[in-house]
């Protein structure tokens, strides 16, 4: 294969590692592909009208939650209301979608973080998606709060968070390097106090801060989303990567993520 071959494939988000700078890898029917390579070249991205489901492979016409056909999204652990709802999860009284996904996924050590953006907020994700989730997110730094042991009071955790602290990351803002000038130490040392005794046990005494820099060239000064479902040839030059987002050096900017199952060539 030359730098110049097509490649074609089912998107997933990008994947990501953190070593000077965040890295990052997207695969193309098993082919990796170095996508901090292809900063400042032009690339073209074609869908094919093609969305198969993430879940199952079948073919569906429109994508749900970020690549589940309907059926998943109704019905696959994966897209569970926990997800998004982490304080709902059942899994530690015995009641999932399914319990072999559920123990693989929500009865495991789970990390409450901080990460600052736009501003700081509150996540969570498994031990094992550090520093994954925060490059997701397009954290410029991070710091775990707590270390829990299932899902469920992960978002009790949260839930006491978020009467301080957002939970979302404004994604415009992220994108335009938009960085709130804020000690999340700090932070993290004034919120311990807000949390019910009861779980200020699970706080982590390791204050230790994760910095994350990102391979761009140049920031948008205003951000235009682009998608395949509007467009379906997406080109220009890639002027950085940052979250799961390319952007491109006319401000446009596309995210993999959300097009999870998409069926692109990308040359």
């Amino acid at each position: 294969m030359t730098a110049n071959t097509p490649l074609s494939g089912n998107l997933r988000k990008m994947q990501t590692s953190l070593e000077n700078i965040a890295q990052y890898t997207l695969m193309l029917d098993g082919t990796p592909v170095d996508m901090n390579a292809k900063i400042g070249e032009t690339i073209k991205l074609s869908f094919d009208g093609t969305i198969n489901c993430i879940a199952c492979d079948r073919l569906t016409n429109k994508s749900f939650a970020q690549g589940f056909c309907y059926p998943c999204f109704r019905n696959a652990p994966e897209a569970s209301e926990c997800i998004i709802r982490p304080e709902l999860c059942l899994a530690h009284e015995g009641e999932a979608r399914d319990m072999a996904w559920a123990e693989k996924n929500c009865l495991v050590e789970q990390i409450v973080y901080l990460a600052r953006s736009s501003a700081i907020k509150v996540g969570i994700t498994r031990a094992t998606q550090m520093p994954t989730r925060w490059i997701d997110q397009g954290a410029t730094d991070a710091i775990v709060f707590a270390r829990v042991p299932n899902r469920y009071t992960a978002g009790l955790v949260e839930v006491a968070m978020k009467a301080h602290l957002t939970d979302r990351t404004n994604w415009q803002r992220m994108l335009k390097n938009e960085v709130i000038d804020a000690d999340i130490v700090a932070t993290k040392a004034s919120l311990t106090s807000s949390i019910d005794a009861d779980l200020q046990q699970y706080v982590d005494t390791d204050d230790t801060v994760c910095s994350i820099e990102y391979p761009v060239d140049r920031y948008p000064e205003k951000v235009k989303s682009v998608g395949f479902d509007k467009q379906p040839e997406i080109e220009g030059r890639l002027a950085g990567i940052k979250g799961q987002y390319l952007i491109f050096d006319d401000n446009r900017v596309l995210n993999i993520r959300k097009h999870n199952g998409y069926r692109v060539t990308m040359s």
